[in-house]
This record gives C-alpha cells, sequence and structure tokens, in this order.
C-alpha cells in the first residue's frame, strides 16, 4: 500500500485586534475543516483515525505560531504542521493594532 493524497481543504483566519498568529492560524485551520465531513475512510474501508494529515500555514510571522496549538483541533488522525512566511499584516491607522490574516491548507492521506 502507499499514501495517496485523498483533500485538499483551504481556509483562511484571522485576529482583527490582537496581532496573535497563533489564533489567526488556528481559525484558518478550522475554516479548512470545519465546512466538511470526510467520508473518504469509509469509502475505502478505513477508519477515521488513520488519516493523516499535513498543515501548511502561511502568516507573516511563521516563528510566532504555536505549532502545538494548531495540531491539537485536528478531529481525527494524525497531522504535521508546517508554518511559512505569507497571509497578511493590516495595521490600523493609529499604529496601535494589527490585523493578522493567516493562510491555511490541509492535505488529508490515506494509505490505500
Amino acid at each position: 500500500m502507499a499514501l495517496q493524497r485523498m483533500v485538499l481543504e483551504i481556509g483562511m483566519g484571522t485576529d482583527i485586534r490582537g496581532t496573535d498568529y497563533t489564533k489567526a492560524a488556528v481559525r484558518a485551520l478550522r475554516d479548512a475543516l470545519w465546512h466538511n465531513t470526510l467520508m473518504i475512510g469509509d469509502a475505502v474501508g478505513q477508519p477515521t483515525d488513520a488519516m493523516q494529515v499535513e498543515v501548511l500555514i502561511g502568516v507573516p510571522k511563521p516563528d510566532q505560531v504555536n505549532k502545538a496549538e494548531v495540531l491539537a483541533i485536528l478531529p481525527h488522525g494524525t497531522g504535521t504542521v508546517t508554518v511559512v512566511e505569507g497571509g497578511l499584516e493590516i495595521p490600523n491607522d493609529e499604529g496601535t493594532n494589527t490585523t493578522v490574516i493567516a493562510n491555511c491548507c490541509a492535505i488529508v492521506r490515506l494509505d490505500i
């Protein structure tokens, strides 16, 4: 058997006022995952927890994302998190707050 890419889910998350990169990243992954119910495991005779999920997050400051917090929201299977430079920062006019936008993709694989 070989690990096969089954699903690509894409999401976006924000932290409007807190400049919290982890919060934006978690929201991006939730956005990617929470709009779907995957029945792929059932279709190929595997349990839901057999899924292997590769999470890729893009934010302006990758070192400020807590990968463990992002990974903790996966409802099934096992996963990895990679954080790269991307996303967007939008400062307010006064320069006191910055909105952070994180982009995310979750690649779901099964060993079939």
